[in-house]
């Protein structure tokens, strides 16, 4: 009974994140809105590393579905986890936490930007977000430097969550150019992003 309990909270906290794709909604024309996926590309070493430590984080393989539409609280949800994980964690490089670089991990109190997007997608997961829409992306800075954020797959488009910005931000709207993201199919593959150059880049700091 206690496990039946469990079981009905957890589909009522996914119909309040989610709507049905057989909902009576109008899907909107999300073509340029959300990224254009090509081949298979080389993993990070960092998140390469990172699945040898937690290998069952990167084993999950979704059949390809349509990008889910996110109701207002859904969409609070994402917003306070940004915000929460922005602001409970101090930006610290690898180098000077660990002494080397490419060190992808769970943060506690400090991290790089990569550990901002691994405790954003675990913290994601546990409110129900499917791990095949919550994809660690690697994108180029208007000044050259790397740097990683997390993409919401989402029917209204592809969403952006960045430890350098509390605002939660369609992907055409940041200033990056966008190279590769973990694929939605295999979280252990990751995948080129063929229009990520089409993104208007500014300036933002480090």
């Amino acid at each position: 009974m206690a496990q039946l309990t469990g079981i009905k909270k957890m589909v009522v906290a996914l119909a309040a994140v989610f709507v049905s794709a057989s909902a009576a909604i109008p899907a909107p024309n999300v073509t340029a809105l959300s990224m254009q996926t090509g081949a298979i590309t080389s993993q990070p070493i960092g998140h390469y590393e990172f699945c040898q430590k937690y290998r069952a984080e990167c084993e999950i393989k979704t059949k390809s579905t349509t990008a889910p539409r996110v109701t207002d609280f859904g969409w609070s949800v994402i917003r306070e986890v940004n915000v929460a994980v922005n602001n409970k964690i101090t930006p610290m490089t690898d180098m000077d936490q660990f002494g080397k670089d490419e060190v992808w991990s769970y943060p506690d109190a400090a991290g790089d930007c990569e550990d901002f997007v691994l405790l954003k997608r675990k913290r994601l997961m546990e409110k129900g977000f499917s791990p095949a829409d919550l994809l660690i992306t690697v994108v180029r800075k208007p000044d050259g430097e790397g740097h990683a954020v997390l993409t919401v797959r989402t029917a209204q488009g592809d969403f952006i969550l960045d430890n350098l910005d509390n605002d939660v931000k369609l992907w055409t709207k940041t200033p990056y150019r966008f190279l590769k993201r973990q694929a939605s199919f295999n979280t252990g593959r990751w995948v080129t992003i063929e229009n990520g150059d089409e993104v208007l880049v500014g300036s933002v700091g480090n």
